[in-house]
């Protein structure tokens, strides 16, 4: 037998292993790539509920909401005290995040 026909089992493995990082890889960044166009098309639309959350206007949508003035089979989530916030707190972790891994990748 030629040795280049010997496998060797950690080149078959390491091969193996690097396959599936490759899988792995091209499934997670196209989905991220996918993630990523939709979020930057919603961000007219977040910065326009945050801008209604710190209004007049939500103030006045929750008065009635709390008064019962609004029909029982609204959704209302927008109304409450923590659903606009607690996303908002999200999408800043979210920038910080994304801020950070571009930061380490260009000190790399």
């Amino acid at each position: 037998m030629s040795v280049d026909c010997i496998m060797d089992e950690n080149q078959i493995e390491n091969i193996k292993r690097m396959e599936r990082i490759l899988d792995k890889a091209t499934q997670v960044i196209g989905d991220l790539g996918h993630a990523l166009e939709e979020y930057q098309r919603l961000k007219p639309e977040l910065e326009e509920l945050a801008e209604y959350y710190s209004s007049d206007t939500w103030r006045h949508d929750y008065i009635d909401d709390e008064q019962g003035k609004l029909p029982k089979d609204l959704k209302r989530g927008v109304l409450s005290q923590d659903g606009i916030f607690n996303i908002l707190v999200n999408d800043k972790e979210l920038v910080d995040v994304m801020r950070d891994i571009v930061c380490n990748d260009e000190r790399e």
